[in-house]
């Protein structure tokens, strides 16, 4: 007699949901990049120096990147009290990532690139907005996570959500690199 066994090395639904997403969010940074170096020949083209504050902003997202991957770590150990501390450190890292991302943004606009002025500028501030706009959305989860670490009770010790929230913070800490090499050699 036949028995129906589920594989054992299914993919989580929300993983697959995920890889899903973070696919469709790469090709559509790989058009803005692919837009922004064809339009650069153009001849109202503006070039322009990142403000210093990326790469305060870079500092702050890889250790972010470095903390929540400890964090999930201490979850997986049920050492709880770790994994407060590492889940709220990641937390304040993003949001610092995102404070400076717009004190990037008055820079430049300080500097001479207001946002409607040129084909640059309007790059400049859609790609980067884009994906400031998607750190948002992985300090939201990272917000979540910080309530749910200091609930008084713990129902279930799923790794998933830790395990989602950590792939998809090391893909938007790997965005944000990708899009600082970019900036800095596509002048």
């Amino acid at each position: 007699m036949m028995t129906m066994n589920a594989p054992k090395n299914k993919l989580h639904p929300h993983k697959y949901s995920l890889w899903i997403a973070m696919a469709s969010i790469t090709m559509m940074f790989i058009g803005f990049t692919s837009a922004y170096v064809v339009k650069r020949s153009q001849a109202n083209w503006l070039a322009f120096e990142l403000p210093t504050i990326f790469y305060v902003s870079t500092v702050l997202i890889l250790l972010s990147s470095l903390t929540i991957y400890l964090a999930g770590r201490q979850f997986k150990a049920r050492n709880m009290s770790a994994y407060k501390q590492l889940i709220t450190l990641t937390a304040l890292l993003g949001i610092g990532f995102v404070v400076c991302q717009f004190m990037g943004f008055a820079d430049l606009k300080s500097n001479g690139l207001p946002l409607s002025s040129t084909v640059s500028a309007s790059f400049i501030y859609v790609i980067v907005g884009a994906h400031v706009l998607h750190v948002l959305g992985g300090v939201a989860v990272l917000m979540v996570m910080f309530v749910r670490a200091f609930r008084t009770r713990i129902r279930t010790y799923s790794t998933i959500p830790i395990e989602v929230a950590s792939t998809y913070w090391h893909f938007v800490d790997g965005l944000w690199i990708y899009l600082l090499i970019f900036f800095s050699l596509a002048r």
